[in-house]
């Protein structure tokens, strides 16, 4: 089922996490996408607050060819990357959500970005629709 948010790409999956997150690695590979960040946000929080909570993982994506383009183009979009996609279960549910770069992007008020953003957005896309099939 396909979720959203005014700024996320998401889909519900009746994977189990683990095997959702694998698919994630692979569609995000055959997009040309490194994982440079691995975040376990469950892990984290209980160690940091002894927090119990359901699995939760943000993986940093980036495309090479595409973070060069844009950081070219603006030597501060350095900010707005890697492309955050993320895994985690909710209520038993197996979530998968990416960042839409063409929200993220329009903060910048840069129309001569526009087309980049859409090429990212249409690989995220396709990830996240890809990673949830079952």
């Amino acid at each position: 089922m396909s979720t959203a948010t005014a700024y996320t790409l998401s889909r519900t999956t009746t994977l189990p996490f683990a095997e959702a997150v694998d698919h994630v690695r692979a569609e995000l590979q055959s997009e040309g996408f490194g994982i440079l960040t691995e975040i376990d946000v469950r892990a984290t929080l209980k160690e940091k607050l002894d927090v119990d909570g359901e699995p939760y993982l943000i993986l940093g994506a980036c495309n090479p060819p595409l973070a060069h383009e844009a950081l070219s183009a603006d030597p501060e979009l350095g900010t707005l990357l890697p492309c955050n996609v993320v895994v985690s279960e909710r209520n038993g549910e197996t979530h998968v959500s990416a960042i839409d770069p063409e929200r993220m992007l329009s903060i910048v008020g840069r129309d001569d970005l526009a087309p980049l953003a859409t090429e990212v957005r249409a690989r995220l896309v396709r990830v996240v629709d890809r990673a949830t099939r079952v």
